[in-house]
């Protein structure tokens, strides 16, 4: 699942003139550094192949450019000052929410200060049903 996701992903990626840049691995380290948590292995790879796609509406997170409102560090300070749980790191905040990844894999949707009922069973479940969807 997760190569036809990438692949798709890539097939998706809007042209624009200023596109986003994909990090590297001492980059996912300082990352790992910054939020004090290891990164779940999807979202590593996601963040080293796949970081650099615009698509559509949504805008997860990237790793490449501090500067970015969707540079990973941020947006999980930013997250996890509304409430939450520090365990889990924000994959896209939309719809008043987050999408959250545990260390399990695991991708739940947060808002209202709760855990929401959508799961998604990985993150490449989650792009294909809700970024891509």
């Amino acid at each position: 699942m997760m190569e036809r996701v990438l692949e798709r992903l890539q097939e998706c990626n809007e042209d624009v003139s200023l596109g986003l840049e994909l990090p590297d691995e001492d980059r996912l380290v300082e990352v790992e550094e910054e939020i004090l948590l290891p990164l779940p292995s999807d979202l590593r790879k996601y963040l080293l192949e796949a970081s650099d796609v615009i698509y559509g509406q949504l805008e997860p997170v990237t790793a490449a450019d501090k500067r970015s409102h969707t540079y990973l560090p941020e947006m999980t300070s930013v997250a996890w000052s509304v409430g939450l749980p520090r365990d889990y790191i924000p994959v896209c905040e939309y719809d008043g929410g987050y999408a959250c990844i545990g260390q399990d894999g695991k991708v739940l949707f947060w808002s209202d200060g709760q855990m929401q009922s959508d799961e998604w069973e990985d993150l490449w479940e989650w792009i294909e049903d809700v970024w891509l969807g």
